[in-house]
């Protein structure tokens, strides 16, 4: 009869733990432990991710004799997805890709098959019949005959069938619903995913088959899933939106072939995710004019410079302590730009309520908008509108000094494409610009 062991299993990184923790000791969440029972006949310590046609080992090569494949990608013809990639998939990467319920990961890997016909692909859906997706790709119009569906969850049966088809691209859909039957959790744990994942792996390598896997996240916005699934990957790409808005970002987490943190712009619409070729515009459309608390500022989201306008309402507090609230911005990023404006420039925030707001739902974390903000913020507590003509790039230091931000000309350039004739610029010995923050303001509401 077989022994049963009960054990404690971290639900973040996979950590086994003979005793509940509070605490895991090897990724440090909280409350993560799970608890499972194990049998000793059934050892999972021994790797079991091996399938028949994936045992075979290549005998080691010179490097000088090791043929490259960057010239063998292949585009999705999707230009933003393969902007984000590098390029376009390159033979045998394994990709995954994340993102909220409904924010249209499944609908973006569909479309694929619509950008480019002449792509072999199977699709295996474990969460959607095969009538599912025919209804949503021919809301789609897509339309392609080397576009096969494949309902099935059993992991060994996908990468049989997978050896067996040799398509250009092999789409999972999800990586939480596969399973291998060898082992007794369920569908989704830590255990079946990390196994799952190292069989698709050798799948993507030794038969140099392109894998692109969808994976769930977590309420707080992770991959759900060990850590080591994002280690194991060529590429992960995360699907970022909000809910209330209908454009979306692709940004690419990790590349191990192309520029990491680059981002794709794409709009929701009834006939699937349209590309926008010009975000700025998307971004700075609805700026209302002559209206005070309102700024531009030219942030870079990968080797992409992205216009964002910056909304700011200082009000007279109502209360003993005032309100600071940030929407799309750090909070605690705003209350050192405040203390640096009462102390550097002289503008008093300590009595009056602080609202700030980046527009269309988007979250500004690159320092060079901290000119803008201040601008704004400062703009709205006098009244004054800022000129529409003007946009700003700079970080604040607690000097009140403006300090120099990477790709200065490319952000010029950007803004100035736009109709901003007057950018407000970190002042050098090279460059003449602004050295301090009350001089901007002086020239953003002179």
């Amino acid at each position: 009869m077989a022994k049963v062991k009960t054990q404690y299993e971290c639900s973040s990184c996979g950590y086994i733990s003979p005793k509940w923790n509070g605490s895991c000791p090897s990724c440090g969440e909280w409350n993560t432990f799970v608890e499972k029972t194990v049998s000793k006949n059934k050892s999972s310590s021994g790797h079991k991710a091996k399938v028949e046609g994936l045992e075979s080992s290549a005998a080691p090569q010179r490097l000088d004799d090791v043929e490259t494949s960057e010239k063998s990608r292949f585009k999705s013809n999707i230009t933003e997805l393969d902007r984000v990639l590098g390029g376009g998939f390159l033979p045998g990467s394994y990709v995954l890709i994340g993102g909220e319920p409904g924010v249209g990961k499944s609908t973006l890997t569909l479309q694929i098959a619509k950008a480019n016909p002449d792509l072999t692909i199977l699709y295996c859906a474990g969460e959607e019949s095969a009538g599912q997706i025919k209804q949503r790709a021919a809301r789609l119009g897509v339309e392609s005959d080397k576009l096969l569906i494949y309902n099935e969850t059993q992991v060994d049966n996908i990468i049989a069938e997978a050896q067996k088809m040799k398509p250009d691209l092999l789409i999972v859909d999800s990586i939480q619903t596969v399973y291998r039957t060898e082992l007794s959790s369920m569908p989704g744990s830590i255990q079946q995913v990390k196994e799952c994942a190292a069989l698709f792996q050798q799948l993507a390598k030794k038969k140099d088959i392109t894998t692109l896997v969808i994976g769930h996240v977590t309420k707080e916005g992770d991959i759900a899933g060990p850590r080591v699934l994002e280690h194991m990957v060529d590429t992960v790409l995360q699907f970022e939106g909000d809910k209330q808005y209908t454009y979306r970002l692709l940004r690419s987490l990790k590349n191990r072939f192309g520029a990491a943190q680059e981002v794709g712009v794409f709009e929701m619409k009834s006939d699937g995710l349209i590309e926008v070729s010009n975000p700025s515009e998307l971004f700075i459309s609805d700026k209302t004019a002559g209206v005070s608390g309102n700024a531009v500022v030219c942030t870079m989201e990968g080797t992409r410079p992205l216009l964002i306008e910056v909304q700011a309402l200082v009000t007279p507090s109502s209360y003993g302590s005032p309100q600071r609230t940030a929407n799309g911005f750090d909070r605690n990023r705003l209350a050192l730009l405040l203390a640096v404006l009462e102390k550097r420039v002289g503008k008093n925030f300590s009595n009056h309520d602080v609202y700030l707001n980046i527009a269309g739902g988007f979250r500004l974390n690159d320092p060079a908008g901290d000119l803008g903000v201040c601008c704004a913020l400062v703009s709205s507590l006098m009244d004054e509108a800022v000129s529409q003509n003007m946009a700003f790039i700079g970080e604040v230091g607690l000097g009140g000094e403006i300090r120099t931000v990477p790709h200065l000309e490319q952000r010029e350039k950007e803004a100035k494409k736009l109709g901003y004739k007057q950018v407000i610029l970190p002042g050098t010995k090279e460059r003449e610009g602004v050295r301090y923050v009350h001089q901007a303001i002086k020239k953003a509401l002179g």
